[in-house]
């Protein structure tokens, strides 16, 4: 193996031994696990970092068969290029800022030691998933990123709601994951391999590539929450605050979207699947926005922001284009991290989730408000930040791909991106221009704030992590270090495109640079003034006031959520009832049918038994006598 080779295998390795050794730690060991968890993180930095550095742009593959079964291999090893480097780097600093703002955040948290051995599992299987070389290798990483999301989202069990948010995460996911699973299959079995680099050069029937791109488009509608597998990602917010940043910036979300750019050429020649991926992130990208304007709990609008997000980067893949992908998956993991640690900074200091139980807090709190006010900046898409250039990038490619049919799919998906990106735009703009409003400036709501049933919306505010104490104020060192660390690349990852190595690594074209459009700038202003406009006109009113009788459709996100609860889970557990009295009337009728055969049965034996010795002599003098009958009876023939 090369140096880059050892690297990659490094990268999954070294923190998930560090987990299985904090995994049997005594759960009061709280300073060994501390320190395993965080130097896992950092150690997985110091080889991406080097990875980075050192990797040939053309990339490097090494595997090595591990099972042969009828000619189907399955191969352990690693295939890495430029564009996979820098996700591992993205993904390590997430989860070291993670780790070590977990130490304040969690303090006193009795269940820190696994939950800290719990991150770097969960660290482990993303990095597993971006440099693995085989797509069983790959899978093994997704799925084990499907149980670290259901532990850690239910790991507070304070919390009423995190049981039932870890379970329905875990299910959610379940069912695209089905889908993912049978796509792998297909593509292997019709390969003969499932190393990556052979199912990329496999030449596919048309009908049999785009059955399996369907199939991985399942698994990635559960892991990066798109439109109709979306609806587990809002309620995930039961988790700890940096939990919550794990999974929306580095983990989980992040990895449907990876994976997609890593199979790209499979998608690029199944067009019929890239206009489903466009039309699942075009409703995604809306419904997301939407419904992210009318929340009062400040990680539920981070949540539907994070889904509006990934409808960007899937409309990106959807028009052709992985290296717009890859850029804002880049720039959305820095910022959106920043905002929920910032957010639970917030958390930690007013004592509740809910933006009307906050405001004024500007001035008790300036390290926090700066930070939170460039993280959504470059959410909302504020040049020179980093989110101006990754999304208006998509929205260049986007509309390239609709005017000049640039991309594999039809035109029309390039359209339907490009306007739905554009209205997309304004509507994020106003609600991060809400957020900053409504929890930072005016006067401070802590004292007296009632539940908000304006809308007819039900918004129980999360326990907090703890009970603040005395007035609000910035974090301590351990909470604001890791915040202050994430705005460097949210505003350096917007200059990074002028830089050649970065440009050449993402395969960005000079469209990117020429990426300041007159349409998004505009609705970026229009979109902020409104909501501007409405705070001054009424800084104590909730600017969401002004969305009329849309407020409850968009805070309940349509009712989706109950239309797959009548529409599936009602049915599931009316079928499941059906089996339960199948079960015992039928199964348990039969089973208890059999028992009192049985003890009829014993019964008359017990008779024979208890009309005692002379009864049972005389049948053994019959048999004898039987016996011998018999044997002269057969001696007398022969």
């Amino acid at each position: 193996m090369t140096g880059a080779q050892t690297l990659g295998a490094l990268l999954p390795a070294v923190p998930f031994g560090l987990a299985l050794v904090g995994l049997l730690l005594p759960q009061r060991s709280r300073a060994v696990a501390a320190g395993l968890g965080i130097g896992g993180a950092a150690a997985a930095l110091v080889c991406a970092v080097a990875l980075a550095i050192t990797i040939d742009h053309g990339g490097t593959e090494s595997t090595a068969e591990w099972i042969d079964f009828g000619g189907l291999s399955v191969t352990l090893g690693v295939r890495l290029d430029p564009a996979a480097a820098l996700v591992a780097v993205a993904v390590a600093v997430v989860a070291l800022a993670v780790q070590v703002y977990s130490v304040g955040y969690l303090h006193d948290d009795d269940r820190y030691a696994p939950y800290a051995a719990q991150i770097s599992l969960f660290t482990a299987a993303m990095l597993l998933v971006v440099v693995a070389g085989d797509l069983i290798m790959l899978l093994v990483g997704w799925e084990v990123m499907g149980i670290c999301s259901y532990l850690l989202i239910g790991h507070d069990r304070r919390l009423p709601e995190a049981p039932a948010a870890a379970v329905k995460a875990f299910l959610v996911t379940r069912v695209g994951d089905v889908g993912f699973l049978l796509g792998i299959v297909v593509l292997g079995v019709s390969a003969g391999s499932f190393r990556i680099s052979d199912v990329l050069a496999h030449d596919f029937s048309p009908g049999t590539l785009t059955a399996a791109c369907l199939l991985l488009l399942a698994g990635v509608a559960g892991k990066s929450a798109q439109f109709p597998l979306h609806t587990w990602l809002p309620d995930a917010m039961a988790g700890p605050t940096p939990i919550s940043a794990l999974i929306h910036a580095a983990t989980m979300v992040a990895a449907g979207i990876y994976a997609v750019t890593r199979l790209f050429p499979l998608f690029e020649r199944a067009p019929a699947a890239l206009a489903v991926l466009g039309v699942m992130a075009a409703i995604t990208l809306l419904l997301g926005a939407l419904a992210a304007t009318a929340q009062d709990d400040i990680k539920r609008v981070l949540a539907w922001s994070t889904v509006s997000q990934l409808g960007y980067m899937a409309g990106a893949l959807a028009v052709g284009s992985p290296p717009a992908a890859l850029f804002h998956l880049l720039s959305h993991a820095a910022f959106k991290a920043l905002l929920f640690l910032a957010a639970g900074a917030v958390i930690h200091a007013v004592g509740s989730n809910l933006m009307s139980a906050m405001g004024g807090l500007r001035r008790p709190m300036p390290v926090t408000f700066w930070c939170t006010a460039i993280g959504l900046g470059a959410l909302a898409g504020v040049p020179p930040l980093a989110g101006f250039w990754s999304k208006d990038g998509i929205l260049v490619v986007a509309e390239q791909a609709a005017r000049h049919h640039t991309g594999p799919a039809p035109a029309w998906v390039g359209w339907l991106v490009w306007i739905t990106g554009l209205v997309g735009v304004g509507l994020t703009a106003w609600y991060a221009a809400r957020l900053l409003l409504r929890t930072f400036l005016g006067a401070s709501r802590a004292q007296t704030h009632p539940m908000d049933d304006s809308a007819g919306i039900d918004a129980p505010a999360t326990a907090p992590a703890h009970t603040p104490i005395g007035a609000p104020h910035d974090p301590p060192g351990l909470m604001r270090w890791p915040v202050l660390l994430l705005t460097v690349p949210s505003v350096a990852l917007g200059f990074a495109v002028f830089v050649p190595p970065f440009r050449s690594a993402l395969a960005l074209d000079e469209a990117h640079l020429d990426a300041f459009l007159i349409i998004p700038v505009a609705l970026l202003l229009l979109g902020a003034g409104l909501a501007w406009w409405r705070w001054r006109a009424d800084p104590a009113a909730d600017p969401a006031t002004g969305l009329g009788p849309l407020r409850p459709a968009f805070a309940q996100a349509f009712w989706l959520d109950e239309v797959q609860h009548a529409l599936v889970v009602r049915p599931v557990r009316a079928l499941g009832r059906l089996a339960r009295r199948i079960d015992e009337t039928v199964v348990d009728g039969a089973v208890e049918g059999t028992g009192r055969g049985t003890a009829g049965l014993g019964g008359g034996l017990d008779l024979l038994h208890r009309a005692g010795v002379p009864r049972a002599v005389v049948a053994v003098l019959a048999g004898a006598l039987l016996l011998g009958i018999a044997a002269v009876a057969l001696g007398g023939s022969a």
